[in-house]
């Protein structure tokens, strides 16, 4: 379970009451063992000590020693798809490693968020993250950025750190390069920039070019807005690293 909080042995800890309706729904008793993770790496191993109508309170044991995440952090820049096809995204996504999500909007977006609208999607999404980073056993939440616009995204984003950090764009360009020519290396970052139903127009996709993105094709087919980032999630978790001597 995430609890948003630090974590030290012996410490007794009343669960939050979002916490606490997730414990009893698995019916936990007085005795029973759980486990939480506040995001900062590992988990910790806690008994419950009293089951309340509306609280729930545990005792901190042990650190527990685990990495389930992803050999290189990956970022998704996505143009966001409609209806609760972000809401799927954000929860695959998650299961399969991501770091962090960028929405934007883009020229071919159908889903327009703004102000306090898109400060509740965010949250919303965020909440998506969390239940399934506890769902997937990560120690790790991915951080929902607030929404933008692309043309505002890529003005702002700083020139890459190194030649080792990768910039890849999700293209159907004839000059994009395949996905599995890429090479992968631990620790490397990923910067994915994926367009919504659509895909990014022509004047986006040089703007991101100038920026540092590489064209990259998934194949022949055309996949949906919220199925192409998923792929390269896939693809980090199965491809093999390369040897950096």
């Amino acid at each position: 379970m995430f609890l948003d909080a630090p974590l030290a042995v012996a410490t007794e800890v009343t669960l939050p009451p979002d916490v606490s309706r997730h414990a009893q729904v698995l019916r936990l008793q007085p005795g029973d063992a759980l486990r939480l993770f506040n995001g900062q790496g590992g988990e910790w191993q806690a008994e419950v000590l009293s089951m309340g109508r509306q609280t729930v309170v545990v005792r901190v044991d042990q650190p527990l020693a685990c990495d389930r995440e992803l050999p290189r952090p990956v970022t998704l820049a996505l143009g966001m798809p409609a209806n609760d096809r972000m809401d799927a995204l954000v929860e695959k996504a998650t299961e399969l490693g991501v770091q962090a999500i960028q929405p934007l909007h883009t020229s071919r977006s159908v889903l327009r968020l703004t102000g306090e609208r898109a400060d509740k999607r965010r949250a919303h999404w965020q909440g998506v993250a969390t239940a399934a980073s506890e769902q997937s056993g990560r120690t790790a939440v991915p951080h929902l950025a607030p929404v933008r616009s692309v043309t505002d995204w890529l003005d702002q984003l700083p020139a890459p750190a190194s030649d080792a950090e990768q910039r890849c764009l999700l293209s159907f360009t004839p000059d994009a390069v395949p996905l599995s020519s890429l090479p992968s290396r631990a620790g490397c970052p990923l910067l994915v920039l994926s367009g919504p139903e659509g895909g990014l127009d022509p004047q986006e996709e040089t703007h991101a070019r100038q920026r540092g993105f590489i064209p990259v094709s998934l194949g022949p087919r055309v996949l949906r807005a919220d199925t192409a980032p998923l792929v390269v999630l896939s693809w980090v978790n199965f491809c093999p690293l390369e040897v950096v001597a």
